[in-house]
């Protein structure tokens, strides 16, 4: 997956915005202004963080070792360090994109919640 695919992918998510509170070359993917996706398109390797449920993250780091590790700068219980541009299938980053999105999405108060299924 090239920086430009992984940029499309986390914004084609519904209400799913790019911020740089950190830097002008961090970009940080929130959904109502909860982060859901942390990169450097800029990195060689490409890695992105990701939100993971605590036992998909440890059977994920064992599947890929060296390709997807404890998240880098977070908490390592619930976030990933996924290399994008290493080896792992476009589909998988996919679906992991799409997981912490989603798992980010599932703790916002329902209000937001709504807001997001409306058109």
């Amino acid at each position: 997956m090239t920086p430009r695919q992984l940029r499309a992918l986390c914004l084609s998510f519904n209400a799913a915005v790019e911020d740089f509170p950190f830097d002008p070359r961090t970009s940080v993917f929130k959904v109502r202004g909860k982060l859901f996706a942390l990169t450097n398109l800029d990195a060689r390797p490409l890695t992105v963080n990701l939100k993971c449920e605590p036992e998909d993250a440890i059977r994920l780091r064992a599947e890929h070792p060296g390709l997807i590790v404890p998240g880098y700068h977070m908490n390592k219980r619930h976030w990933n360090t996924v290399t994008v541009d290493g080896g792992l299938p476009d589909r998988l980053v996919r679906e992991l994109v799409e997981d912490s999105y989603d798992l980010v999405v599932a703790g916002l108060p329902r209000a937001d919640r709504l807001r997001l299924d409306r058109p």
